[in-house]
């Protein structure tokens, strides 16, 4: 056999191969301890590759939670004297591992998801990505199932790297939220794998490429390894340490490399080291300098934390005394910086989903990226004409209003004038039109239901639009502007509440249900996800909750969050979804989750100050929604296990909207806007839903240049001892009717004075609120804690 000949047999094996992965038939995992703790035992060196399924104890466990109506998983962490806490949050489910796309097949050969890198020139247009699949087994250029380098470990080097989980550490990013990709791996016979891989440019290549370091370790290994690195592409040529087509380079690797056909093969005898580096070209370029050495892989990698660190300085300032949260944040914004627009990357869901990509761009505003929630609204506007619902319009309304609101850029408002007025126009064609009893025309319930519908979320959101927009217009100029989407929000605010007030129905246990299709005779869904119409009343009710129609903290307002919390909406404080691209057409109580609209729902939650559900939702989030160390969402997850594995799968990774509302929730906690009866920003509440753990003794909490409807907040707690210092810069531009601050204490513990340039302050002893003047440029205070009973809040 020829090498060539050697190296399509090996291709042939590796894409025939179902190494230890979930793929369209399901091939058991290869885990011999819990996915959670495999480090230990289940890496030890020759550690068999057992077989890991969901064990009767684990699907019952799942099953309770599933059939119950009640958020039982949650409601236990509320219940722990200091709330919900990561650490408790974890316990209840295996994480996240595998990526299915349409059709249940798998994105990735192993079936693992895959993290999208880049360093993106410009926020608009087509960018090059790297999809680097997080076992460590292959890098892939641009698309999943597009070009790609896969690594071999093993004696006879066919063994995937990364494919027994049970010898796997999982993924971690560099300094804990970098886009810098790191694993370990021990294979059959011992020998020891370190890989880090990134995505970066070199100045021999004008494209982006993907750069990997392999640390071989064999010093105790059984036997000696065979490293093989393997394009997908055929029919490449070596010239010195390169592989080309033609003229042009593919793959660039260091010394030592041994070409056999179109793969490249180390060989590190029993008891050796060795380091292998590979740059994979993901354009291919006529690049007859690049090298594949340490000085050309740590100039890239320098360059790569240069970029991310200096991109991450434009943001606000969100300190927290949290390792994991704090990252979670920091490398979500790198994701968001690299979405953009964009609903998932790599796969068919790279596209402009209107309200998932407007509420991104509210979060990437709110959080100090002007630039980026431009970007979002200008591509989305040039869209909106060919692809036109009223609910887009509206989302698109309430998208501009806030880019105002915290930037104040007359500019940008003169710029997107027409294209608004545009939207209004259609907007005002169906609610002026004669006879009309002011409500909007039918149209298609969402994405995935056809039927036409009154839809309360579309509807909500146009009038949360116009309102927001009138306010916009009128202080920017456009008066006449401003005065129409004025006078078309209350017309359709009568219709909606008369078609509100007859639709709603009040159930037994004195909670309120709102149909999404108004006037239809919608029936109360219970539990809620059993139905596929129940499932998508979950999803898009949030966006009528937060628009503020249904006023905050009101008896319909109370009534309506207790039919989410009673009958079934959550579940570890995630939005529940029936999860049909997941599992097909299983019957309830078979079910998953789709955090990507709990957004909204933390929106709802914050302005009817339910902390600790906010808290949960937090932690929910990075301990069953997203990856854990890498956090990366699909737009919906499984928990019931699939096909009896315990691993849990998402749909489409990664997913911008998961993102975004972790970003809100965390915002949420620590900034707060609260809105007059009109919707107009009215105050500011600072630190209303913390963690109790983030004020215990030598903790502190941060906040700096946080963009709001005021103006620019910033303010520092600090805990010593038993005493609590406060500092508040206010806005003041315009200044809030109203500015609080909540000192959220540890169990157990509660403020027993409050004091402003020596002068007692009043403050709410149950919930820890503080009152604070609106007219003072700096505010200092300092707070005393005393062991004693704390109430809720």
């Amino acid at each position: 056999m020829t090498p060539a000949d050697a190296t399509r047999e090996l291709r042939a094996t590796v894409s025939r191969r179902r190494p230890c992965a979930i793929v369209v038939a399901f091939v058991t995992l290869c885990v011999a301890a819990s996915l959670s703790g495999a480090a230990g035992a289940g890496r030890a060196a020759g550690a068999a590759c057992v077989e890991r399924r969901a064990t009767p104890a684990y699907a019952e466990h799942v099953d309770r939670a599933l059939r119950a109506r009640r958020d039982l998983w949650g409601e236990r962490l509320l219940a722990a004297p200091d709330g919900p806490t990561y650490a408790a949050a974890s316990r209840y489910l295996a994480p996240l591992l595998y990526a299915r796309g349409r059709g249940g097949r798998a994105l990735t050969r192993s079936g693992v998801y895959y993290i999208p890198f880049a360093m993106p020139k410009s926020l608009y247009g087509e960018k090059a990505f790297a999809l680097h699949v997080a076992d460590g087994s292959e890098v892939v250029t641009r698309r999943a199932g597009g070009r790609s380098l896969s690594v071999l470990v093993g004696r006879s080097g066919t063994e995937r790297y990364g494919s027994c989980l049970a010898r796997l550490e999982p993924a971690k990013l560099v300094d804990g939220y970098l886009p810098i990709l790191r694993t370990e791996y021990v294979d059959g016979d011992g020998v020891r794998y370190r890989q880090e891989s990134f995505a970066g440019r070199v100045a021999a290549a004008d494209s982006l490429a993907s750069f990997v370091r392999l640390q071989v370790d064999a010093r105790h290994a059984r036997s000696a390894a065979l490293v093989r690195l393997l394009p997908s592409t055929g029919g490449l040529v070596a010239v010195s340490n390169r592989l080309v087509s033609g003229l042009k380079t593919q793959l660039a690797f260091s010394a030592g490399g041994r070409v056999d056909g179109s793969s490249v093969a180390y060989r590190i005898p029993r008891g050796a080291r060795s380091e292998i580096i590979a740059v994979w070209v993901h354009r291919p370029v006529p690049a007859d300098r690049l090298r594949a050495d340490r000085v050309t892989y740590r100039t890239a990698r320098d360059d790569v934390v240069r970029f991310w660190r200096a991109e991450l300085d434009r943001a606000a300032t969100f300190v927290v005394p949290e390792e994991r949260v704090a990252d979670a944040q920091r490398n979500l914004l790198i994701q968001q910086l690299i979405h953009t627009w964009r609903y998932s990357i790599g796969n068919t869901y790279e596209e402009l989903s209107f309200a998932e990509a407007l509420g991104a761009a509210r979060v990437m505003a709110s959080y100090g990226f002007e630039d980026v929630s431009q970007a979002i609204l200008r591509f989305s506007l040039r869209r909106l004409p060919v692809r036109y619902t009223n609910w887009r319009g509206g989302a698109r309304l309430v998208a501009g209003a806030t880019h105002y609101r915290l930037y104040r850029d007359r500019a940008f408002v003169e710029e997107e004038r027409a294209g608004l007025a545009a939207v209004l126009d259609r907007l005002a064609a169906q609610i002026l039109r004669p006879g009309s009893t002011g409500l909007l025309d039918r149209e298609q319930y969402s994405t995935d239901i056809g039927r036409k519908v009154l839809g309360f979320h579309a509807q909500a959101v146009v009038w949360q639009g116009l309102r927001s927009m009138s306010r916009v217009w009128a202080t920017t100029g456009h008066r006449q502007l401003g005065a129409r989407a004025t006078e078309l929000g209350a017309r359709l605010e009568r219709g909606l509440r008369a078609a509100v007030r007859a639709s709603t129905r009040r159930l037994a246990d004195g909670s309120l249900f709102v149909p999404a299709a108004l006037l239809d005779d919608g029936r109360p869904f219970d539990p809620i996800v059993a139905s596929r119409e129940g499932t998508y009343w979950n999803l898009v009710i949030p966006y009528a909750l937060a628009s503020g129609f249904i006023q905050p903290q009101r008896a319909e307002a109370r009534g309506t969050l207790q039919y989410l919390l009673g009958h079934g909406s959550r579940l570890l404080g995630l939005v529940r979804a029936g999860a049909t691209t997941l599992y097909g057409a299983a019957a309830y109580p078979v079910s998953g989750t789709d955090q990507v609209y709990g957004l909204d729902v933390a929106r709802f939650l914050a302005d009817n100050d339910r902390p600790d559900e906010l808290v949960l939702s937090l932690y929910g989030t990075l301990a069953a929604g997203m990856t854990p160390n890498t956090y990366v969402s699909g737009e919906a997850a499984t928990v019931a296990p699939l096909e009896g594995e315990r691993a849990r799968a998402m749909y489409l990774p990664p997913n911008g909207g998961a993102g975004a509302a972790f970003l809100e929730n965390l915002r949420l906690l620590l900034v707060h806007e609260t809105r007059g009866h009109q919707g107009a920003p009215r105050g500011l509440e600072l630190a209303f839903g913390t963690p109790r753990p983030w004020l215990r003794d030598g903790r502190s909490i941060r906040v700096r240049d946080a963009p709001t409807s005021f103006g620019r907040v910033s303010y520092a707690i600090e805990r010593r001892g038993r005493v609590v210092r406060v500092n508040v810069a206010p806005p003041a531009a315009p200044r809030p009717s109203s500015l609080r601050l909540r000192l959220r204490l540890p169990s157990g513990e509660q403020l027993a004075a409050v004091t402003l340039r020596g002068r007692s302050v009043r403050f709410d002893r149950k919930t820890g609120t503080i009152e604070l003047p609106t007219n003072l440029p700096r505010i200092e205070l300092h707070a005393r804690v005393a062991r004693g009973a704390l109430g809720s809040g």
